[in-house]
């Protein structure tokens, strides 16, 4: 970790985009050599394996960095579905590996291809497909791409396949793709809100200092969110409903075939919910627009809400199961303290698979969460700490 700490503040001397970008990332430290980012429950994380980084000299690690954060901008771990996973997983560094210096020598680039520069990940796919006979995503051709989809390597035959296949093994010793399989449950729509509000603050922090070669892209990040914020909630709850996830093995794994076991959802989807009822955030027509949404959510799949009304401490408990729930909007008043929830959450039995907070964000917040969090805030409110998924309330 302090190898990985002194090459994220290398960056923020040289490059500060990209160490704000990875200030922002939850960070998971693991055994071996496994480097990779991907999101998880709506929530970029990198993952360093505790031998990733010291292979490599100063100048390597910083570009391994920028490899993994340009992953990230260009949403490649959501991109893919029902692409041959190691066909995407190719296709995604030659979209971006020929705009970073001091990458290893052995980092794959469209030449080693014959093929031209400056494609997105979607057009390498495609030329990828036919140079391996993979044919196309209805399984036309040499192999069938529906069962590479859910995991099976053994799309294609001969020198074809076999040359796929060491290219894959090569790529995956610099950057680890598996890891992206945990991005399955983050709806698209929901991971671009997410890199949104990171490449905002990174974009904030570094006082507008960005690569020329990611001018154009963080340009349409910076735009205003096309998304309605109802559109946000669903996706997140959905999201929420697929992350704590059991392992079985009568389920096989959508990416990795016999090796990995499968997964099955939990049956029913927990979620508390904080209302902040401070005088700052009395907007009846928002909140009651709130309240129809999550009765709307909770009637829609088998779930238990739990309800806190909050100020500076809990004024009210409410939980309901799906069956159960009704519209109600309580109000209170007084300061905001956002800890009590948190806390509140930390005591369930069982934990909450998400909170959902609907405030105005000027109150004090735990320095971290482990809880997937959404920030439900008011048109004129901020966002009240630097984890957790921001969402504006708009009418």
């Amino acid at each position: 970790m302090e190898i990985l700490q002194n090459a994220i503040i290398r960056l923020l001397k040289r490059a500060p985009f990209y160490g704000h970008l990875l200030l922002g990332c939850d960070r998971r430290l693991v055994s071996g050599e496994a480097l990779g980012i991907t999101l998880r429950g709506g929530t970029p994380v990198l993952v360093c394996g505790e031998d990733s980084l010291p292979r490599f000299g100063l100048k390597q690690q910083e570009a391994l960095l920028e490899h993994l954060v340009r992953h990230l901008l260009h949403l490649h771990p959501v991109r893919g579905r029902g692409c041959h996973p190691q066909v995407w997983d190719l296709a995604c560094d030659l979209a971006i590996n020929p705009d970073i210096d001091h990458l290893p020598d052995s980092v794959v680039l469209p030449r080693t291809w014959d093929l031209p520069d400056g494609l997105a990940a979607e057009e390498y796919a495609l030329l990828l497909r036919r140079r391996f006979g993979l044919g196309s995503q209805r399984g036309e051709g040499a192999g069938d791409e529906r069962r590479a989809a859910r995991g099976r390597t053994d799309a294609g035959d001969g020198a074809a396949s076999a040359e796929l296949a060491q290219a894959a093994d090569e790529r995956a010793r610099l950057d680890d793709h598996r890891i992206w399989s945990e991005a399955d449950g983050t709806p698209r729509r929901l991971a671009e809100e997410v890199v949104r509000q990171l490449v905002r603050d990174a974009h904030r922090k570094s006082d507008g200092e960005v690569p020329d070669s990611l001018a154009t892209l963080v340009e349409g990040f910076l735009a205003p969110p096309a998304i309605p914020w109802r559109d946000v909630l669903r996706q997140f709850v959905a999201t929420a409903g697929r992350i704590g996830r059991k392992s079985t093995w009568k389920r096989e794994n959508r990416r990795f075939a016999h090796v990995t076991p499968g997964q099955r959802k939990r049956r029913r989807l927990n979620l508390l919910i904080g209302v902040d009822v401070s005088d700052s955030t009395m907007k009846p027509e928002l909140r009651e627009a709130f309240a129809r949404e999550l009765l709307r959510i909770a009637r829609a799949s088998d779930s238990r809400l739990t309800v806190l009304y909050s100020g500076s401490r809990i004024q009210r408990i409410r939980s309901f199961n799906s069956s159960q729930a009704v519209l109600e909007v309580y109000h209170g008043g007084g300061f905001t303290d956002l800890r009590p929830v948190f806390e509140y959450g930390r005591t369930m039995q069982p934990p909450p698979a998400a909170v959902i907070y609907l405030t105005d964000g000027y109150g004090e917040a735990p320095e971290s969460m482990d809880f997937p969090t959404l920030w439900v805030l008011t048109a004129d409110g901020r966002r009240p700490a630097d984890w957790g998924v921001e969402l504006r309330l708009e009418p």
